[in-house]
């Protein structure tokens, strides 16, 4: 078979995986290539779907799994209130464990101290630990006295 004809084959392929969105499709259109390659160094027929064969089996079960595993796993990037966990921010109003007041990401917000006994004073710098609606959760990021 001529490697132009492989390269037709892969073509249609890789617009099926378009369509389908399933990874096979295009494995199998890499496979595709792969023996066209074959095919134009001169190797048989034989050869080319023997290296066809080859290359969709390792495709098939070897890339997609892994392919597949990595398509599964939520993004590492938080959005929205999660992002601001782990933020430094500054205490505007006395911070306790019912009420205060933190500069955070340049915005005013509502916080209370993470640890009920503290009470954390203006121009302290804390952690948020965690955000609870409008309020953050605060911890200070040094002693206090």
């Amino acid at each position: 078979m001529a490697w132009f004809v492989w390269l037709l084959i892969a073509g249609v392929l890789g617009a099926a995986e378009f369509f389908t969105l399933t990874l096979v499709f295009g494995l199998l259109a890499g496979a595709a290539v792969v023996a066209a390659v074959v095919a134009g160094v001169g190797v048989g027929v034989l050869g080319q779907l023997v290296a066809l064969g080859v290359a969709a089996a390792a495709g098939l079960l070897v890339v997609r799994p892994i392919a597949m595993r990595h398509m599964e796993q939520q993004p590492v990037t938080r959005e929205g209130s999660d992002a601001l966990v782990g933020r430094r921010a500054e205490v505007m109003q006395e911070v306790t464990a019912t009420h205060g007041l933190i500069k955070l990401s340049g915005e005013e917000w509502s916080a209370r101290a993470f640890d009920e006994s503290l009470v954390i004073p203006v121009g302290a710098l804390v952690d948020v630990m965690e955000i609870e609606g409008a309020t953050a959760i605060v911890y200070p990021r040094e002693l206090l006295p």
